[in-house]
């Protein structure tokens, strides 16, 4: 079967035979079927790149479903490689030998990490960050995380803290198969728009490296924010990519350069990453945009698309920290979501609050009222935050991943819809 992509560029390489025909005829010379023959060569080349990549996209989809595998899997680490920017990655293989399946560019892990003065795993998710071609390994590349700055007594990340301090090659971690919902449609061969902000590089990389390896031909302009140099991490891989591939531009934005790093050494524009810069050097608004960064980031750039004309459904984003971008709810919960005055009761903890709308979800909620709740994703997908409801009812704001049982709820991703109490 060959897909919609595949379609519409045939309709484009009849368009190049049809032009190829008329030149004959108006040249009607040996000039006419020179350019004749150099259209139909580089249209059969374009549709043998075109047939090959939705050729291993599906060989890659086939290989998900055979070789997936159901709760934990114990993975080595391989090897633990310092990015800089106090970002490190691992490189992870199956404990047990077997074959790793493939992953949509995009994807993270889950880790039930054991932590020594824990009773109970510590449940976090990391995205994958390497092409899902890469068969040999899973990659991962985590920030280490530290007080906030103008919270010095706060304590520190203690999964990111615990990955850079304790573990080491050949350690052994559990890990729960590769999902998400944010990912790149490889099936697709549009024109994308590719933005990373700090740490929220990894997904995007993830799918970068995937178009290349796929040998897809599908125009990318990959727009890379931080603060400076010192931030910069895997500036030769993505600059080998560029490079190398004449569908690939990158764009890299330093929001507080230092003295002695010019533009155009390293990187391209001196400020944060924005649609005015988008405006300034895209011909047009005509791509699908996918991001992940700071939530701040992420909720100025989707606010300015939106205003720009560019269609919701072309914007895809996975927002990390310790609040998330909010999403639309689904229509039939729309007029849920904005709903207010609910008394929300977490029973073990033996406090009660009313429901304002300034959190984003019951997690949220709990969070910034002392209540303690595990959670990995934050995205409705790892189930970690499951939580009994004693009484009331719920209203999700983002589809989840599977809706959990009866009488429980993903507190991650859910507000309330009526008064609530939770078993918390």
């Amino acid at each position: 079967m060959i897909g919609a992509g595949a379609i519409q560029f045939i309709g484009g390489l009849i368009i190049i035979v049809a032009f190829a025909q008329v030149a004959v005829l108006l040249y009607g010379s040996w000039r006419g079927a020179a350019l004749a023959r150099v259209q139909q060569g580089l249209a059969n080349e374009l549709l043998r790149q075109q047939v090959g990549a939705e050729t291993l996209t599906r060989e890659v989809e086939r290989a998900k479903t055979t070789a997936t595998w159901s709760g934990v899997r114990k993975f080595r680490i391989r090897d633990k490689i310092q990015e800089g920017g106090d970002i490190c990655s691992f490189y992870l293989v199956p404990h047990d030998g077997k074959a790793l399946p493939p992953f949509s560019p995009g994807q993270y892990l889950t880790f039930n990490l054991r932590l020594p003065d824990r009773d109970k795993p510590l449940v976090r998710c990391y995205s994958l960050s390497d092409s899902p071609f890469q068969t040999d390994y899973y990659r991962v590349s985590i920030k280490r995380v530290g007080p906030p700055p103008r919270e010095p007594d706060v304590p520190p990340g203690l999964s990111s803290n615990y990955f850079h301090d304790d573990l080491e090659a050949g350690d052994i971690v559990d890990v729960k198969a590769p999902s998400g919902n944010f990912f790149l449609d490889l099936s697709k061969h549009g024109p994308v728009i590719l933005i990373g902000g700090g740490v929220g590089l990894t997904p995007m990389v993830s799918m970068l490296n995937a178009i290349c390896d796929s040998g897809s031909k599908r125009e990318v302009w990959f727009f890379y924010g931080v603060r400076n140099g010192d931030e910069y991490v895997m500036r030769e891989h993505l600059e080998a990519l560029e490079a190398e591939h004449e569908n690939v531009q990158l764009r890299v934005c330093y929001s507080d350069p230092r003295e002695n790093e010019i533009v155009g050494d390293g990187f391209q524009h001196a400020g944060r990453v924005s649609v005015d810069l988008f405006k300034e050097v895209l011909p047009s608004n005509n791509y699908e945009f996918y991001m992940c960064g700071p939530p701040p980031m992420m909720e100025s750039l989707t606010t300015d698309l939106h205003e720009w004309g560019v269609p919701d459904e072309d914007v895809y984003l996975e927002a990390f920290g310790p609040a998330s971008v909010k999403k639309k709810a689904p229509v039939e919960d729309a007029e849920v979501e904005t709903a207010t005055g609910q008394v929300v009761t977490f029973a073990l903890s033996n406090k009660k609050m009313t429901w304002d709308g300034s959190q984003g979800s019951i997690l949220e909620l709990a969070e910034a009222n002392g209540v303690e709740l595990d959670f990995g994703c934050r995205a409705g997908s790892c189930g970690t935050c499951i939580t009994a409801v004693k009484t009331g009812e719920v209203s999700y704001v983002e589809q989840p991943g599977s809706l959990p049982e009866e009488g429980s709820c993903l507190a991650c991703i859910s507000v309330p819809k009526t008064d609530l109490a939770l078993d918390a």
